[in-house]
């Protein structure tokens, strides 16, 4: 039992990462309605900036990581005004974006690469706390503690920003019908930027998180996050940022649990197995939703 309880804790640690970068998925998947498959790139830039920043210039890690949240924001806007908006005015469909963001996807991934070298790397020892905390026969790490108070702090604050500031009305209006939102006096181009900035920031705190998790800084971080991501949005539901933070927990849970009582070389496979049944059974999402309006 004690077993059980101990990887049902690291599987939330786990999960509360995935359940972030979900979250910022599923703000650009249903507000911009676009399939941006760069996002996980956004990711490892966070992490990157962030560790440069640490290992270079000796900042704070704490400053550094508001500096690469803050980075991964601007490269989403940039993603934003540079391919995604010029579609959206020429009302170029839905292949078209998806095209683009394969473009942003492999450009920042390459430049990642070339920036970062294809060994991976970690954070220099001593920049955030390591030592394990333990409460009884229980074992639980700073780093794990990070990853879940930031998840209830993102859930928290994007609920808020949509459903309790003229903002998140401006957003919604945005995203059910541009022309109609913008007649009645939304900016529903700066309400889309911001929704970017917002989605990118929100997937390079994953990425500082995953790095850290995982002690591992590399080029390709993000990858694995955006195939996460991706099941937690679907398997949630479209929009919907309960069902992504749930989803992503258990994605977390299901990992750990597969690794450890059955075999850590079928963990993907099972997982992605049982949301699949999962999709089989709910296929509009835990929430069965797919207005991005409640948290």
């Amino acid at each position: 039992m004690q077993l059980l309880i101990q990887q049902l804790m690291n599987g939330i640690a786990l999960g509360s990462i995935y359940a972030i970068f979900a979250i910022g998925f599923s703000l650009i998947m249903a507000r911009m309605g676009i399939l941006n498959v760069a996002h996980g790139t956004f990711a490892t830039w966070g992490a990157l900036s962030s560790y440069w920043l640490v290992a270079q210039l000796g900042w704070n890690f704490w400053i550094a990581l508001v500096a690469g949240v803050l980075f991964a924001g601007v490269l989403g806007v940039a993603a934003d005004v540079l391919a995604f908006e010029p579609l959206r005015k020429r009302k170029a469909g839905t292949f078209a974006p998806i095209i683009a963001s394969i473009g942003i996807w492999i450009v920042l991934l390459a430049v990642a690469e070339a920036f970062a070298g294809p060994s991976a790397t970690s954070y220099p020892a001593g920049s955030v706390a390591t030592a394990a905390i333990r409460i009884g026969d229980f074992v639980i790490l700073p780093t794990q503690l990070y990853s879940v108070v930031a998840l209830i702090v993102v859930v928290t604050g994007v609920h808020l920003l949509l459903t309790k500031t003229r903002f998140g009305s401006a957003v919604r209006a945005v995203s059910a019908d541009t022309r109609s939102a913008t007649i009645v006096g939304v900016n529903a181009r700066s309400t889309l930027i911001v929704v970017a900035f917002l989605a990118a920031a929100i997937a390079g705190l994953a990425g500082v998180l995953a790095a850290l998790a995982d002690n591992n800084v590399s080029f390709n971080l993000g990858e694995a996050l955006l195939l996460k991501g991706f099941a937690a949005v679907v398997v949630g539901g479209w929009g919907d940022i309960r069902g992504a933070a749930i989803a992503g927990l258990a994605i977390g849970v299901l990992e750990v649990m597969s690794a450890q009582y059955i075999s850590s070389g079928f963990r993907d496979a099972i997982t992605f197995g049982v949301l699949l049944l999962v999709l089989v059974v709910w296929p509009r999402g835990i929430f069965r939703e797919r207005q991005f309006v409640r948290a």
